[in-house]
């Protein structure tokens, strides 16, 4: 230290000289987070391989939608509004890749006008960045959309956007509330005007310092980044840093009134306070490095505030004790006392019952903490829109949306299905089909929305048992047509029958007699062919007879022809009969060309059935697509739509019943992923890759991928904490109890923020990334006080350890108090941030701290630490007295 102090002014302006280039030269830490986004998932997470597949396949288009609202059923004159702005946004630019017109038909009228005809969505789909998305989005609001329509743009982009900017705005409002809060706490802490600003100005070069060098290692390195980053490193660095300050500046003004010089105070402050600074900033170090081991961007992202703790003790040891030197005793002025130096008489009444009664004061913690705990059920939510309430547009666009049309139709899930060869296939569709049909059998979901039922509704006519009916019916009107053709026939045979008995003997017309005899023959096989239909069915050999009968027709309207040509050259009566002849044979040749029609019908028929019977898709599914069903004009909409990459990957839109966002769609959408991993099992599609888009199914993720990794992050974190803390007090149990009270004031703590946002509030549930924060910051944090307590402990030991710990309690409360509060303080200022995750975080902690510090470390830990007595220190030996 005294080295320092010799080169305290080259050390000073060479750290504020780096802390202002750097902090010019760095990049935007705030536009850092932004570009990283709300929901980083790793990239095994099924939404994050569905998000590269649509990307790499050209197909990564988002629809953001304009919804429109009206007191009455919409009108022409609105209906005109609407198309013009459907209009006018088609001829906007490269971003828009499709615009869809709802009074554009009656198919899209339908999906795209609520039910009252009172909720109206204009869907657009876009192609660029979230930034060119949301420009995009003002440009409709500010340009576009007539005053006296009420309309919002809302998407999920916009959304996110919102949710950033709500964020960063939360942000400034915490550091100058941090600020402020901070002074005055300082102020009524030192009585003196000059103290604040010593460790505002050094917690603020760290801060700047910190930001500028994580936005480095951001760009560098790739270190992880969120919203949360910045704003932890300001609630962090200024609690936690003002806290060190007092530590110190408390002992210098001891030093000082003892008589030292303003060197030797200033050593004798970093030997003792110094100490203790570093085993607490170690600790925290570790908590938050700890964090860096998880697999999960957003929440290795808060391992910045680890980079700013080493930033922060590198300041406390250079900066702080050049202000010590260069103002003198002139940093307490006009104050000639410290508050700081008094014993704390509430400890030292704490201290009293704890150390003498450490059963009846563990039993007085129990019945505070325990009841609390009891009523703990780890309700979380994924709702990123409580994030930034109501106001915003986006969320009021959505709101609009599930009140017409229902909340799942809003954001549906996705199921992307893709392979290396074609999959939109007569023979490969089927399979699409039953898993359309197998997740619409979720009582959770509303519809599927695919390629084989693109409004949602099944298509009866791809079913095998529709199709068998219409063959069926087809037969039914084969024979019918056969017994109409018979009776055409009879008719026909009578007339001849009738010419013929005109016709005086010896006329040439012998042919006449013959045509008379075939129709006779011809009949009875027509007759022979409808019934060995109706009894066997055997479309293919009824429709080869039918050509024989076919022919046997052309050979007697060929005979009928001849004999009309034959009379028409007799004279007299005789050739009158011909004409009669020549309309008769017309009737055969109708009765030829109504078989021709029935013969064609059969053989589609026929044709048919032989296609189900070679069809594995059939056996497999029920489903059979028609040849030539994917070339029909109709079908290319929905092609168009739900099929991309060449065709060689189709999407799924699954409609819920519930909120997108719930914790009941999370569990439907992993319902759902089960549903799909059956259906395709065994199946042609079986090795196609498989995943799932949509915000349900982000959710699905955060919550498997976060459980697993809060759990093994904690681990490490606990793990590397109980390491360091045993060898720093050369004892196992000092750790457990250190790390064991702050877990109960954890949950304790969670569970009170439980009863104030969900009970009270009425909110569904804490913000799903909360909890993770919340343990690292209490545990991490909480640690300090522990660490207060017990080193000074350590000191006191040689005294014995119920005295020792009566010392320690009146000497370290006012401390632990003080500090505690001001760190409170430093996450209050989160509240007014309007961001609820960073409400719920700073419930937490302040929660957290005012328990450890007014009934854990005080109650509990005495307690504990004088019943193990000198077993306090195992393995290692006591403490020599």
């Amino acid at each position: 230290m005294r080295q320092i102090l010799k080169f305290k002014w080259p050390i000073a302006i060479a750290l504020i000289a780096l802390t202002a280039v750097l902090f010019i030269l760095s990049p935007n830490l705030t536009k850092q987070a932004e570009e990283a986004g709300t929901f980083q998932l790793p990239e095994n997470a099924d939404s994050k391989i569905a998000a590269d597949l649509l990307e790499e396949a050209g197909a990564g288009d988002e629809t953001i939608s304009v919804v429109f609202t009206y007191d009455q059923p919409v009108e022409d004159k609105a209906q005109q509004t609407v198309s013009s702005i459907a209009e006018e946004l088609e001829g906007e630019g490269s971003l828009i890749k499709n615009v869809l017109d709802p009074f554009e038909s009656e198919e899209l009228t339908e999906q795209l006008v609520s039910k009252n005809k009172q909720t109206v969505l204009l869907p657009i789909t876009v192609d660029g960045t979230d930034e060119e998305v949301n420009d995009l989005a003002n440009r409709i609001r500010e340009d576009m959309i007539p005053d006296d329509t009420t309309a919002y743009v809302t998407g999920e982009a916009i959304i996110n956007h919102d949710v950033n900017e709500s964020a960063q705005k939360g942000l400034e409002r915490t550091e100058m509330i941090t600020v402020a809060l901070i002074f005055v706490l300082l102020l009524a802490v030192f009585r003196s005007i000059t103290t604040p600003f010593i460790p505002l100005f050094a917690v603020g070069i760290t801060y700047l310092l910190s930001q500028s060098i994580v936005a480095f290692l951001i760009d560098w390195i790739g270190f992880p980044v969120s919203n949360y980053t910045q704003i932890f490193l300001v609630a962090v660095l200024f609690g936690i840093g003002t806290d060190y300050c007092i530590l110190l500046l408390s002992r210098y003004k001891e030093e000082l009134t003892e008589g030292h010089s303003v060197e030797d105070a200033i050593v004798n402050t970093y030997k003792t306070a110094g100490r203790t600074l570093l085993i607490s900033g170690l600790a925290v170090f570790i908590g938050f490095a700890a964090i860096g081991f998880a697999d999960f961007p957003i929440f290795k992202s808060a391992v910045g505030v680890a980079v700013g703790i080493a930033v922060l003790m590198l300041v406390l040891f250079t900066i702080v004790p050049f202000f010590m030197a260069l103002l003198k005793d002139k940093l307490f002025w006009p104050s000639k006392q410290s508050a700081s130096h008094k014993d704390s008489k509430l400890w030292t009444r704490f201290g009293r019952f704890s150390i003498n009664k450490p059963i009846w004061s563990m039993l007085v913690v129990a019945v505070i903490m325990v009841p609390l705990l009891f009523t703990y059920d780890d309700q979380l939510s994924f709702n990123t829109v409580n994030e930034i309430g109501s106001d915003y547009e986006s969320v009021k666009g959505l709101d609009a949306i599930e009140e017409g049309f229902g909340k799942g139709d809003s954001l549906p899930v996705k199921v992307i299905l893709q392979q290396d060869e074609a999959i939109v296939t007569e023979e490969l569709l089927p399979y699409i089909e039953t898993i359309s049909n197998d997740i619409e059998k979720n009582e959770d979901v509303d519809s599927v929305r695919s390629i084989t039922r693109p409004a949602g509704e099944v298509i009866d006519d791809f079913y095998v048992d529709s199709q068998l009916s219409q063959v069926a019916e087809g037969l039914n009107e084969a024979t019918s047509g056969l017994n109409e053709v018979q009776s055409g026939l009879t008719e026909v045979q009578k007339g001849l029958n009738q010419i013929n008995g005109q016709i005086p003997s010896g006329s040439n017309a012998g042919g006449l007699e013959e045509a008379v005899n075939g129709l006779g023959q011809v009949n009875d096989q027509l007759g022979a062919i409808s019934q060995g239909l109706q009894q066997s069915q055997n479309v293919a050999a009824a429709s080869e007879q039918l050509g024989q009968v076919q022919q046997q027709l052309g050979q007697i309207q060929q005979g009928l022809a001849g004999a009309s040509s034959d009379l028409q050259g007799q004279s007299g009566q005789v050739s009158e009969l011909s004409g009669g002849i020549s309309d008769l044979s017309k009737g055969v040749g109708s009765s030829i060309d109504g078989l021709n029609e029935i013969k064609n019908g059969l053989q589609d028929a026929a044709d048919l059935v032989t296609n189900m019977g070679n069809s594995n898709a059939l056996r497999d599914t029920g489903v059979f697509i028609p040849k030539g069903t994917l070339d029909n004009e109709e079908f290319g909409p929905a092609i168009e739509r739900y099929a991309f990459d060449e065709q060689k990957a189709v999407t799924l839109e699954v409609i819920l019943k519930e909120d997108p966002y719930s914790t009941e769609a999370i569990q439907t959408v992993r319902e759902i992923k089960e549903t799909v991993s059956r259906s395709i099992d065994g199946t042609p599609l079986e090795d196609a890759t498989v995943a799932y888009s949509g915000v349900s199914s982000i959710n699905s993720d955060l919550s498997d991928i976060s459980t697993s990794d809060f759990t093994r992050t904690v681990i490490i974190m606990l793990v590397g904490l109980f390491i360091i803390l045993t060898v720093l007090f050369r004892s196992m149990i000092m750790p457990i109890v250190m790390i064991g009270s702050l877990l109960l004031t954890y949950f304790t703590s969670m569970a009170i923020s439980e009863l104030i946002f969900i009970n009270l509030l009425g909110y569904d549930g804490i913000t799903w990334a909360v909890p993770f924060f919340g343990f690292v910051m209490l545990i991490a944090l909480g640690v300090d006080y522990s660490i207060f307590l017990l080193d000074r402990f350590n000191e006191e030991a040689s005294i014995g350890i119920m005295e020792a710990m009566h010392r320690s309690m009146a000497k370290m409360g006012t401390v632990v108090i003080t500090a505690a509060i001001i760190l409170a303080g430093t996450f209050g200022a989160m509240m007014p941030s309007g961001v609820l995750s960073l409400m719920q975080i700073a419930t937490i902690v302040i929660t957290g701290l005012l328990l450890y510090g007014l009934i854990v470390l005080p109650l509990l830990i005495p307690a504990v630490v004088v019943s193990f007595g000198n077993g306090i220190w195992w393995p290692f030996k006591p403490k020599k007295r």
